[in-house]
């Protein structure tokens, strides 16, 4: 049986190492959609109905915004999750992005 595309990010999703964050569009590129990093986006807000669980709060925009934040029970839990990880959060904004960006084409 052939995955859903919300099963292929939601499996990719899994694999981000603590500590690290990918955005919506790295995501899209690695599963030969690029351009589809709204899909991507779309994916995620439904990623608190997958099991086994999802670590949404590593994926940001290309800029290293928290743009998902909402879809959190509580819009500062994103933030905690990645602090917790040793991410430094600014502002909404990850700091020292490049340090902690993870490109499922160049890890996997």
């Amino acid at each position: 049986m052939e995955q859903s595309f919300y099963d292929q990010v939601f499996e990719l999703v899994r694999l981000i190492p603590k500590g690290r964050v990918t955005s919506y569009g790295a995501i899209a590129k690695s599963l030969g959609a690029g351009g589809s990093a709204r899909m991507v986006g779309y994916a995620m807000s439904n990623a608190h109905l997958a099991h086994p669980e999802i670590p949404a709060h590593r994926v940001v925009n290309s800029s290293g915004l928290l743009t998902g934040k909402f879809h959190f029970s509580e819009p500062d839990l994103m933030q905690e999750m990645l602090e917790k990880e040793g991410v430094v959060v600014k502002n909404d904004k990850i700091q020292n992005f490049r340090q902690h960006f993870w490109d499922p084409l160049v890890e996997l």
